[in-house]
């Protein structure tokens, strides 16, 4: 596979599905109290002003630079709502349409979660060291690899 990285979707109100779950997830690692329901209604909408208001133009629109800043590096023994957002990931390349085949999103990033990641980097050409960082992270939420 070639190792030229999809770049960052650009997503707003209105959207839906992927990628909104996992940017409702890393919003909710930086303290936003919003649902996870893969709506960017106007509560993820204000959510994003939030985090947008730290350097970034603050528009709503998630672009390059919100992704940038909402992102959070995550690896084997991490915990919480990034390594959901990373495994919301993983469940969205699950083909099988059954839920309980893809990996589990339980916040833990443990075994299947990094063998998961290392996988995906390898399919992808990149380092693969196990660490979503920002070139792994832009790549999921750009839809690499799926379906």
């Amino acid at each position: 596979m070639s190792s030229t990285i999809a770049p960052w979707p650009v997503v707003r109100r209105g959207a839906r599905d992927h990628p909104v779950r996992t940017l409702q997830h890393l919003l909710r690692a930086h303290g936003q109290n919003i649902a996870v329901d893969g709506i960017f209604g106007p509560r993820t909408e204000a959510a994003v002003t939030v985090r947008q208001s730290g350097g970034v133009a603050v528009d709503g629109i998630v672009g390059p630079q919100t992704w940038q800043a909402l992102i959070v590096v995550v690896q084997r023994g991490s915990r919480g709502e990034a390594v959901r957002g990373v495994q919301e990931e993983f469940q969205f390349r699950n083909l099988s349409g059954d839920p309980s085949q893809g990996l589990q999103i339980d916040g833990i990033f443990g075994p299947k979660t990094d063998e998961a990641v290392r996988g995906f980097q390898r399919a992808l050409g990149v380092t693969v060291d196990g660490i979503v960082g920002p070139i792994t992270w832009r790549a999921l939420v750009s839809g690499m690899l799926a379906g």
